[in-house]
């Protein structure tokens, strides 16, 4: 939902920005050649055309709820765009702590990758769960499976977290995958 607010935001900036500029020349214009038609946009048609309606027609109360409701839209877009932080053990009463899903997903994926036994790791992590995925050429993932999820919880557990995640851990074997 972030990138997609990121993207609208974006896009809504590069449409005013061009918006701008096709005012700042449409005003330009008219101000050099104020005989002349417009350069681009037709205002004068469409202002003749505003010109008779009225704040109580049916075809401005429909586009002012259009309007609206995609503002309504929006707004519940971006609210449910909030970073999802996983939160820390506050060290102090006015001090809060949280780190990134990210930063938290590289520090397991850098402790599971030094264990013997692991060729190579993938890891997600949310505040409510971790998966780690691990690749081994030496073991079987009956072995490996047990010794990770235990390592992983160990760390875990080290870690000044405000809640204990669940821990998945899924090992393929090199000798499994033929």
């Amino acid at each position: 939902m972030r990138l997609f607010v990121r993207l609208l935001s974006g896009l809504f900036g590069l449409a005013l920005l061009g918006l701008g500029a096709l005012t700042v020349g449409e005003v330009g214009w008219s101000w050099a050649w104020p005989q002349r038609a417009p350069l681009l946009v037709p205002w004068p048609s469409w202002l003749r055309y505003l010109d008779g309606r009225h704040w109580s027609d049916t075809e401005t109360l429909v586009a002012a709820g259009v309007l609206a409701a995609l503002g309504l839209v929006l707004l519940l877009a971006s609210a449910a765009a909030k970073t999802r932080d996983i939160r820390l053990r506050d060290p102090g009463t006015a001090v809060s702590v949280s780190t990134s899903p990210r930063a938290l997903a590289r520090l397991v994926g850098r402790h599971v990758r030094a264990q013997d036994a692991v060729s190579g790791a993938s890891v997600t992590a949310s505040a409510k769960k971790v998966k780690v995925k691990a690749r081994s050429r030496l073991e079987s993932a009956g072995q490996l499976r047990p010794r990770l999820l235990d390592s992983v919880r160990e760390l875990l557990a080290e870690l000044p977290l405000a809640r204990q995640p669940r821990v998945t851990v899924v090992v393929t074997a090199a000798r499994e995958r033929r």
